[in-house]
């Protein structure tokens, strides 16, 4: 029986709230969360390790959701990046799936919410590393 390693995921957000709901739902669905509340935290933190998925909120001090993803599919192209943001506009949607973005998703929403496009993320994931071979 081939064991499967548990996706690797970084939640970036600025409000504690947030991070304390995420981190326990999303380890209870058996994926490694590691928490990070700035995104020059997480940018330090994506030089020694690469996520399979990064949850980032748009509207952060210093470094930005919109940065942090760029810096990530600069890092990795594989690493799918979900924005979240309790100030949705078309605009903001369209601007972070043109920088490419996995998809994107308006505060309040359920843990249970973000878990159904972690599991989209998931399968595409594992979609590409079939085609890689």
């Amino acid at each position: 029986m081939v064991m499967k390693k548990p996706l690797e995921i970084v939640v970036v957000d600025d409000e504690l709230i947030v991070r304390k709901r995420l981190k326990p739902a999303l380890e209870k669905s058996g994926y490694h969360v590691e928490v990070y509340d700035d995104g020059a935290g997480v940018l330090k933190r994506l030089e020694e390790k690469t996520f399979d998925i990064v949850v980032t909120d748009v509207r952060m001090e210093d470094v930005d959701g919109m940065q942090v993803l760029e810096q990530v599919l600069a890092r990795s192209s594989h690493t799918k990046v979900i924005i979240i943001t309790g100030y949705a506009t078309v605009e903001v949607a369209r601007e972070a799936l043109a920088k490419g973005a996995f998809d994107f998703i308006a505060k309040p929403f359920k843990p249970n919410d973000l878990r159904v496009i972690i599991e989209r993320a998931a399968d595409a994931l594992r979609t590409e590393r079939i085609r890689a071979g």
